[in-house]
């Protein structure tokens, strides 16, 4: 498990390296995951260490939205004051997550998603 986690940090410290250097307008994280998702995509599988890494982390995913929840309760007057910008950014966001991976999926697919 320790050796699948120093993977995953390894290349999120590349990615924010290459981020520091190369793209800076791409968070490191972002590239680090493209990169790690690039190195499995080249060994054709997933290394142990890493795939019970991630799971444990999938499982646990809540406890993450833990200091968001903390953020909104501490920062709740100045949210309330810019509630309709707040609100509208959210509603955007969200449109965009949802809209992009399926316009991407759609392109990806291309004649597969046609056959159905």
């Amino acid at each position: 498990m320790i050796g699948g986690l120093v993977q995953i940090l390894f290349f999120q410290g590349l990615g924010e390296l290459v981020s520091k250097l190369v793209v800076p307008l791409i968070p490191g994280p972002v590239i680090g995951l493209i990169l790690l998702l690039a190195f499995l995509a080249i060994r054709k599988s997933v290394p142990q260490g890493v795939d019970v890494v991630a799971t444990t982390l999938v499982q646990h995913l809540g406890l993450l939205f833990v200091p968001a929840a903390v953020g909104v309760v501490l920062f709740w007057p100045q949210l309330k004051a810019q509630a309709v910008p707040v609100a509208a950014a959210l509603v955007v966001s969200v449109i965009l997550t949802v809209a992009v991976p399926a316009l991407l999926l759609r392109m990806m697919a291309g004649d597969e998603g046609d056959a159905k």
